[in-house]
């Protein structure tokens, strides 16, 4: 066997992170004095999510979406025990893309969430209360599914550590994958200073956005002044 670099360290950290992220906002998010704290956490997830997105256009080579794109031919492939090659398998790759949809989905509904008590989203003001809480009662209701599709992700990962044999957390942790010597995988590439810049001011600029801080504030509500008499 043979090591060879498959996950750069961009893609390991947002994975880490995001994984940090999501098990805090489900442990604030039942928590009524850390609200404040689970919408910050949230935000943050936005930043995340725009990175990895770009990331996966001009990332490097197993990073991209075209390199694991579940097509119906690669997914046939494998089920027929005839797919090779280094990164995210086929199904693997449908998992990815499900838990980045359902992710970026929970955290825009909690951008525009309003609690009807103290806690308003902080893009709450673009849709109004009524709206707003209607997006808060979805955003509760699609976290459990989150979680199911975690719990799903997790289990597969346990999976192919003790019945296929195959290890897919110390690649995410070390960067390297463990492969046959006469495999013909290449390393993968990294895509460079210029592109990672790129990566992080779009995700910086996204994280401005998600912030909410341009919505002009509200005009001053009349103030009837009392008769003199």
């Amino acid at each position: 066997m043979q090591t060879v670099k498959v996950w750069d360290l961009p893609t390991r950290l947002f994975h880490w992170l995001l994984v940090v992220s999501i098990a805090a906002l489900f442990i604030t998010g039942k928590m009524d004095d850390a609200i404040a704290l689970h919408g910050k956490i949230g935000v943050f997830v936005v930043g995340l999510l725009v990175f990895r997105v770009l990331w996966g256009f001009i990332g490097s080579t197993y990073a991209r979406f075209l390199q694991f794109f579940p097509t119906p031919a690669r997914i046939l492939a494998y089920l027929k025990g005839e797919w090779r090659g280094l990164g995210h398998n086929p199904l693997g790759a449908l998992s990815v893309f499900a838990l980045l949809f359902l992710t970026a989905l929970q955290t825009g509904l909690g951008l525009f969430s309003f609690d009807e008590i103290s806690f308003h989203g902080p893009l709450s003001a673009l849709v109004g209360d009524d709206l707003a809480v209607r997006l808060t009662g979805w955003h509760q209701t699609l976290a459990y599914v989150l979680l199911a599709f975690i719990g799903l992700h997790v289990v597969s990962i346990v999976f192919y550590k003790f019945v296929q044999k195959h290890d897919l957390l110390r690649p995410m942790i070390t960067g390297r994958a463990e492969v046959p010597e006469n495999a013909s995988s290449l390393p993968a590439k990294d895509a460079g200073i210029p592109a990672l810049l790129l990566a992080l001011a779009v995700a910086a600029l996204a994280l401005w956005a998600a912030c909410g801080t341009w919505i002009p504030e509200p005009p001053p509500s009349a103030v009837m002044e009392t008769p003199a008499w």
